[in-house]
């Protein structure tokens, strides 16, 4: 059953973007980012309630809030800031895709994970293929593009790719259904305080987005990261990061049948030097070369 999970994960994990796309137009993006937590908070503590699941000791809580603050909440908030402020999603999607070859050096720093020349050679053929997927959505001439807005990002994506490595180092272990309320407590912080600081938690409540939480809350928020967590338990980090290459072409497949964008054929040859990237990169080959 498990085998399944990395190819349910990308697909879920790229739908994402249908709550940014419906909700981020109805409300301010902290705003939005800590409601989605506070909700995600009580579903998941009523469901530990009426399941009796065990809860983490202090220490492991802690670790579960350092991963939540890093991949949750400054992640996610980072990107969605940039986004607000201009940034084009595709240039977003760019700088963000870079993670899985920042997770492969400092897993291997870190963790002392072996990363093989055949998932090196993998992760340079992810690169080339995420370029491909994401460079005819990108608007160069875009006002948003600004030094800020990309070091922003950049942040993000180290956010993310932190919060990966330390999920695996001190919290792998963690019982999922509790361990993942003191994540999203972690994430609530940063967003929460920001929110309170420059954002007027108005709601411009209406079908898109009541659906687009929803959805977030439940897909995104619960489900799907359920099944990270599981894989960073079952794997290595460095070969879970690899399937983060797949979402951009996901995302653009679900795009063109739900919203009737483009896909031309230069994102199929690069949907197909992603899959063909991330095999290589995933895949345990017992000839491969360290």
């Amino acid at each position: 059953m498990t085998r399944y999970f990395p190819a349910l994960f990308v697909v879920l994990w790229s739908t994402g973007f249908i709550g940014a796309r419906l909700g981020m137009p109805h409300a301010e993006p902290m705003s939005f980012l800590s409601l989605r937590y506070f909700i995600a908070i009580l579903i998941l503590l009523l469901m530990a309630l009426a399941l009796r699941a065990p809860w983490p000791g202090f220490k492991v809580a802690l670790h579960s809030m350092v991963v939540g603050f890093l991949l949750h909440g400054l992640y996610l908030g980072a990107v969605f800031w940039a986004i607000d402020r201009g940034l084009p999603a595709g240039i977003s999607a760019m700088v963000v895709g870079l993670q899985p070859l920042a997770v492969a050096v400092f897993a291997g720093l870190i963790l002392r994970e072996i990363i093989s020349r055949n998932h090196w050679l993998g992760l340079g053929i992810g690169v080339v293929g995420l370029v491909l997927v994401i460079a005819p959505k990108i608007e160069f001439g875009d006002s948003g593009i600004s030094p800020i807005n990309i070091g922003v990002v950049i942040g993000a994506m180290f956010a993310s790719t932190f919060g990966t490595i330390y999920q695996k180092k001190f919290a792998a272990n963690v019982p999922l259904r509790t361990g993942t309320i003191f994540q999203y407590i972690g994430a609530l912080i940063p967003s929460f305080l920001y929110a309170s600081l420059f954002e007027s938690f108005t709601f411009n409540w209406n079908g898109e987005l009541i659906f687009a939480l929803v959805w977030l809350v439940i897909v995104l928020s619960i489900i799907s990261i359920f099944l990270l967590m599981v894989l960073i338990r079952e794997g290595s980090v460095a070969q879970v990061a690899s399937l983060f290459y797949l979402v951009p072409a996901s995302t653009a497949i679900i795009a063109y049948f739900l919203f009737g964008e483009t896909l031309n054929w230069i994102q199929l040859l690069g949907m197909a030097l992603c899959a063909l990237g991330v095999r290589m990169a995933v895949v345990k080959k017992q000839n491969a070369i360290p």
